[in-house]
C-alpha cells in the first residue's frame, strides 16, 4: 500500500489522541482540499499491511485513515483495520466518496464492515464550517459504520464526550 504520512498523537481526526495515517492518491479533486499533495497515486512511500500494522499498534493509540482517500485502496485498508481492531482499536475512516457509494461495491462494503466510524462525501468549499467537529463541510457525515451497516440505514456517530 502506499501512504505518505504518518501523525502520532492528533486531536482533530476523530476523538482523543489518535495516530493518524495519509493515504496516497485521491481523484475527488475537492476545490479548497487542505491536503492537495495527497492527490498523486504514485506519491508517498510504499509499506506492507503488516509492517503498517505493527508501526501502528506500537503507538497504543486508536487509528485515523486519512489521506488522499483510503477508499481508494480499500483491500489494504481493510486488512489494516482488521488487523488493527483485532487489537482493541477503534478505527476513523476519512473518504471522499458518500456511504452510500462506498458500500456499493463488494471491497467498499468490506471497507466499511472493518471500520468502527466514517466521516464521508467530498468537502465542499461552500459549506466550509470551521466550527464543524471532526469534518470540514456541512454535507460531511459523521456515521457510525457498524451501527448503520446492521440496521441498513444511517445512523449518525454521536460523542461520549
Amino acid at each position: 500500500m502506499r501512504i505518505l504520512d504518518i501523525i502520532e498523537a492528533t486531536t482533530v481526526d476523530g476523538p482523543g489522541f489518535r495516530v493518524a495515517v495519509y493515504f496516497a492518491g485521491c481523484a475527488h479533486d475537492c476545490p479548497g482540499c487542505h491536503n492537495p499533495q495527497s492527490h498523486d497515486f504514485s506519491g508517498g512511500r510504499f509499506i506492507t499491511v503488516g509492517d503498517l500494522a505493527a508501526e501502528l499498534l506500537a503507538t497504543g493509540l486508536d487509528v485515523t485513515f486519512s489521506g488522499g482517500d483510503p477508499a481508494y485502496q480499500p483491500e489494504e485498508a481493510s486488512a489494516l483495520a482488521e488487523i488493527l481492531r483485532s487489537n482493541g482499536r477503534s478505527i476513523w475512516l476519512y473518504t471522499g466518496f458518500t456511504f452510500e457509494q462506498l458500500i456499493a461495491t463488494d471491497s467498499g462494503r468490506k471497507l466499511a464492515e472493518s471500520v468502527n466510524v466514517i466521516v464521508d462525501g467530498p468537502f465542499v468549499q461552500a459549506l466550509r464550517d470551521a466550527k464543524l467537529q471532526f469534518r470540514g463541510s456541512s454535507n460531511q457525515r459523521i456515521i457510525n459504520a457498524r451501527q448503520s451497516l446492521n440496521e441498513n440505514r444511517i445512523v449518525l456517530w454521536h460523542s461520549d464526550f
